[in-house]
């Protein structure tokens, strides 16, 4: 068991990262079965996402339900621990919604650089990159 003395970095290692707070914002809502929260959240792999549950799991913040069926269904949700951080998650979120218009354009941009370059098409030559 690693010693924190710092309160804020035992919380950003529980929850912190690139997907944990997004898994943990739409399970707030209610339970999600794996699809779903694959679905919810672009971009995160199968094999992420089952990392970070069970790394959640592992903390006691989500719960893993799974149902003797065929094909196998398995729930997850917050435990009564995991609960407990409702607050710190809606916090975020209004944060997020009050400063989306700042960071928004600059997210935007940062997609467009990344996204391969417009081609248009020629009926004589084919294919042509078009330059910005």
């Amino acid at each position: 068991m690693e010693n924190y003395d710092c309160p804020v970095t035992l919380t950003a290692n529980i929850i912190g990262g690139k997907w944990k707070p997004s898994i943990l914002f739409f399970l707030e809502g209610g339970t999600r079965r794996f699809g779903e929260l694959q679905k919810l959240i672009p971009g995160l792999t199968k094999k992420m996402l089952t990392q970070h549950l069970r790394d959640l799991e592992r903390h006691e913040i989500v719960r893993r339900k799974v149902y003797a069926e065929v094909p196998p269904r398995v729930e997850y949700s917050l435990t009564k621990h995991g609960e407990s951080l409702k607050p710190i998650l809606k916090l975020m979120s209004a944060w997020g919604t009050e400063h989306r218009a700042r960071y928004g354009s600059v997210l935007d941009e940062r997609r467009r650089s990344k996204a391969p370059p417009a081609v248009k098409r020629s009926p004589v030559d084919g294919e042509i990159p078009l330059r910005a």
